[in-house]
């Protein structure tokens, strides 16, 4: 049974938005990324309990089949980044496993730089990087500075410029005093600078990331969200970003593409769907007196959300009203000693989502 996002991506407008097409169409020898129709279908075997259920399952096999990525069709250009979020099982993981060449589709076309990812392995490999959060290309015992040496090597980076470019990811991923220590004894922060190290000493014109700052403290997410957008502002690095972390979304993306149940049910702007579901504000109140809500008249388009005390939060539609005007219209009623603005994050737009999804699912049910 298709989930509530599955079932509205095959309508071509969702709450307003053009869904299924984007206007990223360039030159075919300028694309990166170019996936059109991508289906996979995994055949899992489905077994019987019991010693018969083995022996029936070796000589006559029975299988399930679950289709992980349905018609996918999407382009990433070149010096772009692109956030590529969903919920666990949605697809997001067997796209990058067939972008990188690890998976053969089960129909549509991938073209990264314009060659089959799963036929030319090899080539496509040159071309790319990639960084699994919970995985580690390093090798374990090793000085960080004979990984990064030993990779160079396997894909023929001249000397002269590995230097430069060790000295260049030393200074801006702070790699000076990791350089020397052996890879287990990191920290999880450490590691992850350490694997953007590797990810890009051979200089690839795609990137991959998958979750690269799951886990660490602020500053060094902050470091890391720097160093990904140096590196494709300055080279023009192509970045595929999957993260449950919406802040990497907001800080690295301007285009997101949300996926469920291997399909796209949103690929466009990171602004527009910020316009489009972030139309409501609050503001709270911090008020002389302990306030009787009962004779408070609310402003057109808010609603009261809590008033407790002396604080009072409301929420309103900016489209029906500005923050000045609602200001306004509590202060003409009450003393107001201070007040506070929070726009809508990603977090809760996202959530406006997959709410506004499930609802209309129950209501067509």
């Amino acid at each position: 049974m298709l989930t509530a996002l599955s079932m509205l991506a095959a309508s071509p407008m969702f709450f307003g938005l053009n869904l299924r097409h984007n206007n990223y169409n360039c030159p075919m020898e300028a694309l990166p990324i170019d996936v059109q129709n991508l289906k996979k279908i995994f055949a899992i075997p489905r077994k019987e309990p019991g010693l018969m259920g083995a022996v029936k399952g070796l000589f006559k096999p029975e299988y399930q089949y679950k289709t992980a990525v349905n018609d996918l069709s999407f382009q990433v250009r070149k010096g772009e980044v692109v956030g590529y979020i969903g919920v666990n099982g949605a697809g997001k993981s067997t796209t990058i496993k067939i972008l990188t060449g690890i998976l053969a589709p089960s129909g549509g076309q991938v073209r990264i730089l314009g060659r089959d990812p799963f036929k030319n392995r090899v080539a496509n490999a040159r071309d790319i990087g990639v960084v699994f959060g919970q995985r580690t290309q390093l090798w374990w015992d090793l000085a960080l500075v004979e990984s990064l040496r030993l990779i160079a090597r396997m894909y023929d980076v001249p000397d002269s410029r590995y230097k430069t470019l060790l000295e260049e990811f030393s200074e801006t991923l702070e790699l000076d005093e990791l350089l020397s220590k052996p890879v287990r004894t990191m920290s999880l922060g450490q590691k992850m600078r350490a694997e953007l190290a590797a990810t890009l000493i051979h200089e690839p014109r795609i990137v991959y990331l998958d979750e690269p700052t799951i886990g660490l403290d602020i500053m060094a997410k902050q470091r890391i969200r720097d160093f990904i957008k140096r590196q494709s502002q300055e080279r023009d690095v192509s970045v595929l970003l999957t993260t449950h972390d919406l802040g990497d979304i907001e800080e690295l993306c301007q285009r997101i593409i949300i996926i469920d149940n291997g399909q796209i049910i949103y690929d466009g702007q990171l602004s527009t769907i910020k316009n489009h579901f972030g139309t409501h504000r609050i503001i709270t109140f911090e008020t002389a007196e302990t306030l009787n809500t009962s004779r408070l008249l609310l402003p057109r388009g808010a609603e009261l959300l809590s008033a407790e005390g002396q604080k009072l939060t409301l929420k309103f539609n900016r489209s029906e009203a500005s923050a000045s005007q609602v200001a306004a219209h509590i202060m003409q009623q009450t003393d107001v000693q201070d007040f506070q603005l929070q726009e809508p994050d990603l977090t809760s737009i996202i959530s406006q989502i997959y709410q506004g999804a499930l609802q209309r699912e129950k209501v067509g049910a």
